[in-house]
Order: structure tokens, then sequence, then C-alpha cells
């Protein structure tokens, strides 16, 4: 059964005309649910994890600067959002989430999570909407239980995951692979263990003729027990916040081969659903929920 983390604290409320649509979080499953992709057994709802879990990642001066709201003015400015105490709980069962979909994935070959994908969150900081890096916590969960040993970070977001390659760059029992837009933020970039950066404009022929030729070597050389999947809809020729010019269907094909990827070779996959920032939300929900239907065919 494919297993869902949600939880209704996870569209939270923003100023008007805040760029971030946090409205999808409520849309996507309800979509899901209407259309019969997906039914209520299929979500589970995420609680406050323990502290420990964070401290795998994230530096102890940075995580209680984070719960305790006491982040300097352009350290709090830099995130994006107005921080409150149900913003970090928020955050905190987002990561929560990605532990408990790693162990569905284990279980089940996939597991998703409706929200995370926050990979702009470092070690010592947050960015742009990122403040704890639910991937990288994710990936330390398992492996402090014995639960995998190499684990591979596709990260298709049309922007770097730059804080996981932060987190990471001295792990060598953690592969980041990271394809974006090179013109886009951020725009001084860290190094993942791959980084593909590709033109403005790239279309859905080119952009999948090199993800269909890198993957797959990658997944040989490395030999991952464990996948997460990143897999934001920003690469959309109509987001806002992107560069690229890939069609809803290109971003579809995009995940299909990513997931028959991890089936075929019998590799645990969890995806977090990451940035999509165009105009119409309805564009946003249908890519992402391209996602999960791709999941049910494949998997189900």
């Amino acid at each position: 059964m494919l297993k869902i983390a949600y939880h209704p604290i996870y569209k939270h409320p923003l100023p008007a005309n805040h760029r971030f649509p946090m409205e999808k979080y409520d849309l996507l499953p309800q979509q899901l649910m209407h259309e019969g992709t997906c039914k209520p057994a299929n979500f589970f709802e995420p609680k406050t994890p323990n502290n420990k879990h964070f401290f795998t990642v994230h530096t102890p001066e940075y995580f209680f600067d984070l719960l305790n709201i006491t982040l300097s003015q352009k350290a709090a400015r830099k995130i994006g959002f107005p921080l409150s105490e149900i913003l970090i709980e928020r955050e905190m069962m987002i990561a929560e989430g990605t532990m408990k979909a790693s162990e569905f994935a284990l279980k089940y070959g996939i597991a998703m999570n409706i929200a995370g994908g926050t990979h702009h969150a470092f070690s010592n900081r947050g960015e742009a909407f990122c403040m704890l890096n639910d991937q990288a916590i994710g990936a330390k969960y398992l492996q402090n239980k014995g639960l995998a040993t190499k684990i591979l970070i596709v990260d298709l977001d049309v922007h770097q995951g730059n804080g996981t390659a932060e987190i990471f760059q001295k792990d060598d029992t953690v592969f980041t692979f990271s394809m974006h837009g090179k013109s886009n933020y951020p725009f001084v970039k860290e190094k993942s263990d791959l980084d593909i950066a590709l033109e403005n404009n790239t279309k859905d022929q080119q952009y999948l003729s090199i993800l269909k030729e890198i993957l797959p070597k990658i997944i040989y050389q490395e030999k991952p027990d464990f996948i997460y999947y990143l897999c934001g809809v920003d690469v959309l020729e109509t987001d806002k916040l992107g560069k690229l010019s890939m069609t809803v269907n290109g971003c579809k094909e995009r995940d299909q081969f990513v997931l028959e990827t991890c089936f075929k070779n019998k590799i645990p996959v969890m995806c977090s659903m990451g940035g999509g920032y165009s105009p119409d939300i309805k564009t946003i929900v249908n890519a992402h929920a391209n996602t999960f239907r791709l999941a049910q065919d494949i998997y189900f």
C-alpha cells in the first residue's frame, strides 16, 4: 500500500501575497482522494519527533536558535517565512513524516511525503523556505537504525540542493546528485557529489536525455540500498521561480523514469515533493499528483 505523510499543519497561514503556495498541501490530497488515486488509508499523520534526530544533521546551536526563535534578523530573513512556534513545529513534523515514510518505503518499495524537500537547510542555517533538511534527517535516521548503508539522494528540483550538498560533503555513505538550473537560486552553488547545471529554457527532450543517461550510471557506480527522490515541479516552463522549459507531460516522464528505475533495481525510494511556483495552483497540484499516480501504477 502506498503510504503518504500528511498533516493539516502542513498548510500554514502566510501573509497575503506571499509567493509560497501553501494551499497546495491541502489541495493535493483532496485531488488524489477525489479522483480515486488514494484513499484515507493511504495517509498517515506524523507527530513531533524526538529532538535527537535533528542533531544527526544540524548543529545544536542552530536547532535551538530555531526552536526558541532566537535567530538573528538576518538568519530569519533568509528563511523567508515569518517565524513562529507552530511554523517550527510544522517543519519538525515534515521531517518526521519523511523518517516514517522511509520505513514504509522499506516495507512497500515506495512512500511519499506531501511536503518536504527542504534541501536549502544547511547544517547550521536555513534558507529559502527550508529550516530542517528532511531528506538528510531521513537518511541518517535509516543509517543509524541499521536499515540502510549507502543512500542516494536524487534532487531534481529546479534549484540546487545546496544545503544537502553541504551536509554530506564529507560523508561518503550518502551520494548527492542535483540536476538543476544553472542560473537559478542559489547563485553561489555548493558542491554535490554530482551536479548537472542546465541552461535556461532546457526543454523536455534534452532534460530527459541527460537524466536517462546519468541516473543508471550513478546507481551502477554507487550501488545504493535506498534512494531519496526530491521531485520538485518548479522545472515547468510556467514556474515563476524556475528558468527551465519543461511541460507537465515532460515532468511526468521524468518521474516515471526515476520511479521505474528504482522499481526495476529493487531499491526502496522515498519521495518528498519539493518546490512548485506556477501562477495557476491547478498546474502545481496536477504536476505533483502525477507523481502519486505513477507510484500507484508502477508499484501497486
